[in-house]
């Protein structure tokens, strides 16, 4: 969890396909995970690596329409897609702080 300070988004790649195609909010102790697209059409909600967060880092944002939603729930509270949530993806955390997909794989994700 060193890697992801309080308050701030990562994305992954944790099946290794060549882009993010999930990311990762720290929001105090919490981990959210997210699939990497917005429910409004499947774009990817950053507009540059590691950018998922509104300016005052209290909502994500989806930068091709500006829909805003809550970090500990997915919901969206402003957009074309109000009411929506975003995919939750299980994620634990190993021995060694690192980020791992929750499935039987147990895949690091990695960036």
């Amino acid at each position: 969890m060193h890697e992801l300070p309080d308050g701030t988004a990562r994305g992954f790649d944790p099946r290794r396909t060549g882009q993010d195609t999930m990311f990762v909010v720290r929001k105090g102790d919490a981990l959210h995970a997210w699939a990497d697209a917005c429910p409004h059409h499947g774009t990817p909600m950053a507009w540059r690596r590691h950018a998922y967060l509104n300016a005052a880092g209290d909502r994500i944002v989806c930068s091709a329409h500006g829909a805003l939603f809550e970090m500990d729930t997915g919901r969206c509270t402003l957009g074309p897609c109000l009411g929506d949530t975003l995919t939750r993806i299980s994620v634990v955390l190993d021995a060694h702080g690192d980020v791992r997909l929750a499935d039987a794989s147990r895949q690091e994700a990695s960036a």
